[in-house]
């Protein structure tokens, strides 16, 4: 069995990315591909792990939560989405790190499904956008406490990407960068469903219709049917195209409330996130899609 997990991170993609798993869930199946509703694995995973604290898992413990995760599906791969698998939003960041207890949960995974082969997905985003959003997330609790102890300046997805590399190296691990989401959308979906690059989905420009005109996507859609043998990298500088003319510029521009730094700040995490992707591209065990 192959599990594939998308683990967030959080304020990147607001349950669309299950949303639109869950729209393909019955032609899906046919495949052995299963996606489940959350209501099936996410309480039971998250108690599971914490059994983990008492003791180890029995013989037939992996075999029982894959029954009760699939019901009575029958698959040979299984796509999950949990934002908060490593940790809740108050938990995202501290003494200088995402996510500090990552290492930890992917590890649990691995001991709960030691049979399985296991693929994490992870949507990373530019720390001056996602530390605000973080705090609006957390329900306005001080900047401080949101932070915890960590100065923004030092965070790295990198460091993250390598903790978990080292941790379980046999994980593959997919990433993307969040603002480029909607010109990679499908292949998203097909990647973690383990589809061909071809393979028809529904809602593979749902998040694009966020972000463009009505009338842009209706000729954006025209386009597409009159185009059917495009590329993915087609696919996606006529999207760049659409959007320069068709974008609605409130849905580009996401209003934050930002902290009271001063605006090299926020320049100065720009220019280290932008390297910071490159240096991801370079881990080894590491896809990174772009567009």
């Amino acid at each position: 069995m192959k599990i594939a997990l998308h683990a967030g991170a959080h304020c990147t993609d607001e349950g669309r990315i299950g949303r639109t798993l869950l729209r393909n869930r019955e032609d899906l199946l046919p495949q052995r591909i299963s996606v489940p509703p959350l209501s099936n694995y996410t309480v039971l995973i998250r108690e599971a792990i914490h059994a983990l604290d008492r003791s180890a898992p029995s013989e037939d413990s992996q075999e029982v939560l894959l029954d009760t995760i699939l019901e009575e599906d029958e698959a040979d791969r299984l796509v999950l989405t949990n934002e908060n698998f490593f940790g809740t939003p108050r938990m995202t960041m501290k003494y200088g790190q995402f996510y500090p207890e990552a290492e930890d949960r992917i590890g649990a995974l691995c001991q709960l499904f030691p049979d399985c082969e296991i693929e994490l997905f992870l949507a990373i985003r530019d720390p001056g956008t996602f530390i605000p959003a973080i705090h609006t997330m957390a329900n306005k609790v001080p900047l401080h406490a949101v932070l915890n102890e960590t100065d923004p300046g030092t965070l790295r997805w990198s460091h993250l990407i390598t903790r978990l590399r080292e941790a379980e190296p046999d994980v593959a691990i997919t990433v993307w960068c969040n603002e480029d989401s909607p010109l990679i959308y499908g292949e998203l979906i097909r990647t973690m469903a383990g589809l061909p690059d071809n393979a028809k989905i529904k809602g593979a420009f749902d998040l694009l219709s966020e972000i463009m005109s009505g009338e842009g996507m209706k000729r954006f859609r025209s386009y597409f049917a009159e185009n059917p043998t495009m590329t993915e990298a087609q696919k996606r500088r006529a999207m760049t195209a659409f959007l320069k003319k068709y974008a609605i510029e409130e849905k580009v521009e996401e209003e934050l409330e930002l902290p009271p730094w001063p605006l090299e700040v926020f320049e100065y995490l720009t220019d280290a996130y932008e390297e910071d992707t490159e240096a991801i591209a370079q881990i080894p065990g590491v896809r990174m899609l772009t567009p």
